[in-house]
């Protein structure tokens, strides 16, 4: 038997409204794609500019100061969640209480195993807690470098129950000394900055910055990049800004509600001498939070001191572009 070919038959185009409709689901699927996928995966972190033409934070606000200067605010100040950047109040106060001198340590507080407990729960949750263990003994200054320098959530606590008798007194002493620094934008409701209830304004929080700068003790801990806890061991600053590009300190935060924070100190050298700035940003954006405000406050700071006229070289890492300083809002 002969087996011929089945004859080929030309093929037909589709009609034009099937090729629409196929044209418009195909576009569908990629608008929702681009919509559900992860940010790191739809842009470059590091090839974006954190900073408007007039040198404030694209999204967010921020506020700075240079050396004794009076404040520069961005506009549209408003409190909003400020996350871990709270705990640097937790430590005003409790320093306020016992005073630390360089070679002191301070009063202990004793963990028992309800803090244990406490600090797996806020562990599961998601928190940035450390390690603690029934029975231990946390130093005035092991507390202080718990909470600045890994941002212990469970540690702001305890410290709050054990100064004060009850976290919610403990709070109501932030929110009296938040008033006397004349913060009429600042509200605390935790000692934690996790309840995204406590808010904030970048120039709320550059009042205290300003302060808590002249404490060289409390200076000295938010400058410091590594320290040894009795449980935990060694904790690590999330201020990864430490020891480049003129950085100094201060305090890291973030969360979804926040976003990225960053309350920071520089100092770079001129010809005339050192300048510093001192200054925060709040609510920044990226595929990590904390990098996001990290990057903020690092491209502002090049900003201003090329805006200066200093010479870029003096403060590694900054750009050659001639860039001009933030628009200045002044505030008294």
């Amino acid at each position: 038997m002969a087996y011929s070919e089945p004859a080929r038959t030309a093929a037909r185009p589709a009609p034009y409204g099937r090729r629409r409709a196929l044209l418009v689901a195909v576009l569908a699927l990629l608008a929702a794609t681009a919509f559900t996928a992860p940010r790191h995966l739809l842009s470059n972190d590091k090839d974006r500019s954190y900073l408007s033409t007039d040198g404030w934070p694209l999204r967010g606000q921020g506020a700075y100061v240079l050396g004794d200067g009076r404040p520069s605010v961005s506009p549209h100040q408003r409190p909003v969640p400020i996350a871990s950047v709270a705990k640097v109040m937790t430590a005003y106060v409790l320093l306020k209480h016992y005073p630390l001198r360089p070679d002191d340590s301070g009063p202990r507080f004793a963990v028992d195993q309800d803090d244990v407990v406490d600090t797996e729960t806020r562990r599961r949750d998601g928190q940035s807690v450390v390690a603690v263990g029934a029975g231990e003994q946390l130093t005035e200054r092991d507390a202080l470098m718990a909470i600045l320098l890994p941002s212990a959530n469970n540690v702001a606590v305890l410290v709050a129950r054990q100064v004060s008798g009850s976290v919610s007194a403990f709070v109501a002493e932030m929110n009296r000394t938040a008033h006397a620094l004349g913060m009429s934008h600042t509200t605390y409701t935790d000692p934690s900055g996790y309840d995204d209830r406590t808010v904030s304004t970048a120039l709320d929080q550059l009042r205290l910055a300003q302060v808590v700068a002249k404490d060289e003790t409390l200076a000295d801990m938010m400058a410091t990049r590594s320290y040894w806890l009795p449980v935990a061991g060694e904790v690590t600053n999330t201020n990864a800004l430490l020891g480049h590009d003129g950085f100094v300190g201060m305090k890291t935060g973030s969360d979804e509600a926040a976003g990225g924070c960053l309350m920071f100190r520089a100092v770079w050298a001129t010809e005339s001498g050192n300048r510093s700035v001192i200054g925060v940003v709040l609510g920044q954006r990226g595929g990590n939070l904390i990098d996001a405000g990290l990057d903020t406050a690092k491209e502002l700071v090049e900003r201003l001191a090329a805006g200066a006229r200093h010479r870029p070289e003096h403060i590694a890492g900054v750009s050659k572009t001639p860039y001009a300083p933030a628009t200045p809002r002044r505030v008294d």
